[in-house]
């Protein structure tokens, strides 16, 4: 333990056009201005507990261009991400899933050892990327052969393809490309499990609403809706479906509601 670096904190910093908007888009989701300098060089300090986010003014910015990234590790990544979502909502009345800034919800992912993570691309384009701790030795991510040790969650073709279009998405932030592997998964695999089918066109949803497709997500919220009226779901069946439409209400993406077509639940 006797080493130079073991009372060492790092500490990310990254560009923003404004210091001032930057300071009331994080103070909104939560965290508290540390330090704030003006001149000769615009620099904002911002924190909660152990996260420590530092900004520097940078004029010339393009937000679309913007490389700028770093990473958050948590014992559980629900309560942050709820945290940040019920902050940019009551900021935005909405959470934002497209444009700058906006929000992914946590998921697990398979180029990250399978821990959950989410991430928060602030108004100036740069990715405030969340992980889970690694529980044990065991689940840390690592590299094989100089790449990636892929951490499949199991399931048939269709569950492969989404954790794909996740990684795509929500890591690498192509959204088309996964729509399309999605899309065209769902296609070839119609008799997949239930639980495996609500996930992907739940994804899909979400994915088509940050395409700005209003009547694609809209499409695939209802087939996740459709799913539900299906005779003789199993209650583990019932509750996959369940769950998803929940999530998706979260994001403000509602099926049409109507007497003939209720909302799933439980058996009792």
């Amino acid at each position: 333990m006797d080493t130079p670096a073991v009372d060492a904190r790092m500490v990310a910093m990254l560009p923003c056009a404004d210091i001032d908007r930057t300071a009331e888009f994080w103070t909104a989701l939560g965290l508290a201005v540390t330090y704030r300098q003006a001149r000769p060089n615009p620099y904002l300090a911002l924190g909660r507990g152990g996260i420590a986010l530092h900004y520097y003014g940078l004029d010339a910015l393009d937000p679309d261009a913007n490389h700028g990234t770093c990473g958050v590790v948590v014992d559980d990544t629900e309560p942050l991400h709820r945290l940040f979502a019920q902050g940019l909502a009551a900021k935005y009345g909405r959470i934002p899933l497209s444009g700058l800034p906006r929000i992914t919800r946590p998921r697990r992912r398979a180029n990250n050892a399978g821990l959950s993570g989410f991430s928060v691309v602030d108004p100036d384009g740069n990715w405030i990327r969340v992980s889970r701790r690694p529980a044990t030795a065991d689940e840390a991510p690592r590299a094989v052969d100089d790449r990636v040790d892929w951490v499949s969650g199991g399931g048939g073709p269709l569950a492969r393809a989404m954790e794909n279009a996740v990684v795509m998405a929500d890591s690498h932030g192509v959204e088309s490309q996964a729509h399309r592997l999605l899309a065209g998964a769902l296609a070839r695999h119609p008799d997949a499990p239930v639980p495996e089918r609500a996930a992907a066109w739940g994804y899909l949803a979400e994915l088509s609403a940050r395409l700005g497709d209003a009547p694609a997500a809209e499409r695939a919220l209802g087939a996740v809706v459709a799913l539900s009226l299906h005779d003789g779901l199993t209650d583990d069946e019932l509750d996959a479906v369940a769950g998803v439409l929940r999530e998706l209400d979260d994001l403000g993406l509602q099926a049409p509601r109507s007497d003939t077509s209720p909302r799933p639940e439980r058996h009792t």
